[in-house]
């Protein structure tokens, strides 16, 4: 069964004056355990496909299926609930709360699963030394360079146990050997069964995914076949080993 099935989806944003397309029939099968990266230019549409991958945005037109489970006309509640039992998210600007230490900050989403205490503390535990930060739990963000804080939000989003990792520009922020490190973590979550979508502008990162696809105007392409901008794919091919 697909981890992420999208068919057909559509996302427009409406101002008095215009309307702009952001997603234009969007169709994409992620099966489970697949790595993919998602990559294009700056306004193409690769913020919105993400949102609406992690129930963060709504769509206008389509279907969508996480799990084998429809969302397209689910109540905020449920979709909440599939969030937070399903998803894990990792983002570029980390998003710690700056007054917590290591461990709150891992804490905070495990609290609205209102899972028992000594069951968070276990989790949390687990989460950090798998990223390496076991000593580091009381320390605040600002006491940790820039790689440490994006382990905290990965620790963060592993403590929920997620089925599938959304990743927005997860190395943006870091220097190349640093991101090099956070991706080697990625691949060892993915090889232990985790499926992962990265949204990502480095090239090199892409490439490192077992499958690679392109944004460009709100569709989805594929350079590598040679598509033109303006023809839209249905069927995306695994990236060349």
């Amino acid at each position: 069964m697909p981890m992420i099935e999208l068919i057909d989806i559509t996302k427009n944003y409406r101002t008095a004056l215009v309307e702009t397309c952001a997603l234009d029939s969007i169709s994409l099968t992620i099966e489970e355990g697949e790595f993919v990266s998602v990559s294009g230019p700056s306004g193409s549409g690769k913020t919105t496909f993400l949102n609406v991958a992690g129930l963060l945005d709504t769509f206008d037109e389509g279907t969508y299926r996480i799990d084998g489970v429809d969302v397209s006309n689910l109540s905020d509640r449920a979709q909440s609930r599939i969030r937070n039992e399903k998803i894990g998210f990792i983002f570029q600007g980390f998003n710690l709360i700056p007054d917590l230490d290591v461990f709150d900050n891992v804490d905070v989403p495990l609290r609205y699963r209102r899972l028992p205490r000594e069951e968070r503390r276990q989790r949390i535990v687990r989460s950090l030394e798998l990223v390496g930060l076991g000593g580091r739990m009381k320390h605040l963000p600002s006491q940790l360079s820039g790689g440490q804080q994006q382990r905290v939000a990965i620790a963060r989003a592993l403590a929920s146990t997620p089925r599938l990792i959304l990743a927005d520009e997860p190395t943006g922020n870091l220097d190349s050997a640093t991101a090099a490190e956070i991706m080697e973590l990625l691949h060892e979550l993915n090889e232990q069964g985790t499926t992962i979508l990265m949204v990502t502008h480095d090239p090199g990162c892409a490439a490192q995914a077992n499958r690679q696809i392109h944004l460009l105007d709100g569709r989805l392409i594929d350079l590598r076949d040679g598509d033109a901008p303006n023809l839209r794919l249905t069927q995306l091919h695994p990236a060349a080993s």
